[in-house]
C-alpha cells in the first residue's frame, strides 16, 4: 500500500510517499514543492497541480492523504491554503485516485499518541517509525510523511469497518 501524504499550502506544500511493506512503514519520497511568492497566484497553482500530478504519476499511490486546514487567525493564509489542497485534490481526482483529510490533531495523535503534541516532537517521531536516517526532514515535509503515516496506519480498521457494514 503506498499512499501520498499532502501538507497544503500555496508557497509551501509538503509532500511525503508511505508505503507499508510487511508489519514496517517506509518513506519513498518526501519534500516540498514551493512556488515564487512573485508569481501570479493562477501561475503557482498551475505549478502546484503539475508538481502534485507527475507525484501521483511516479509512485501510483492508492490514496492521498491530506491535512485539514487549521485556520488560526490569519483567514488569507486559511484561503491560500484551501486552494493548495483543493489543487492537490484536483490532480488526484483527475486519475482517480480517492482522497482523505485528517485533522492535526488526529496526524499527531496517530504519529505520537498525543493529539496535542509540538511540530519537534511529530517529526522525531516520523522519523522513527520511518527509519529515516541521515538529514531530518523539513518542517513541511516531516508532516506530510505524518499524514500518510496516519492514513497507513487508518486503512485496515477502515477496511475492515467496510467489510462489517457491507
Amino acid at each position: 500500500m503506498v499512499v501520498l501524504g499532502i501538507d497544503p499550502g500555496l508557497a509551501s506544500t509538503g509532500y511525503g510517499v508511505v508505503a507499508r511493506r510487511g508489519d514496517r512503514l517506509v518513506a519513498l519520497d518526501g519534500g516540498v514543492i514551493e512556488t515564487g511568492a512573485d508569481s501570479p497566484r493562477e501561475r503557482r497553482l498551475a505549478q502546484l497541480h503539475a508538481e502534485v500530478g507527475a507525484l501521483l504519476d511516479a509512485h501510483d499511490p492508492v490514496a492521498v492523504a491530506l491535512e485539514d486546514l487549521y485556520f488560526g487567525q490569519n483567514a488569507r493564509t486559511a484561503f491560500a491554503v484551501g486552494q493548495g489542497k483543493g489543487v492537490a485534490m484536483l490532480a488526484a481526482g483527475q486519475r482517480g485516485v480517492p482522497c482523505a483529510s485528517y485533522t492535526p490533531q488526529q496526524v499527531k495523535g496517530a504519529v505520537c499518541g498525543n493529539g496535542r503534541a509540538a511540530k519537534e516532537q511529530v517529526c522525531r517521531m516520523v522519523v522513527a517509525l520511518l527509519g529515516l536516517s541521515g538529514e531530518t526532514p523539513s518542517e513541511h515535509a516531516a508532516d506530510a510523511l505524518a499524514v500518510a503515516v496516519c492514513h497507513v496506519n487508518r486503512a485496515p480498521l477502515a477496511r475492515a469497518l467496510a467489510g462489517i457494514t457491507a
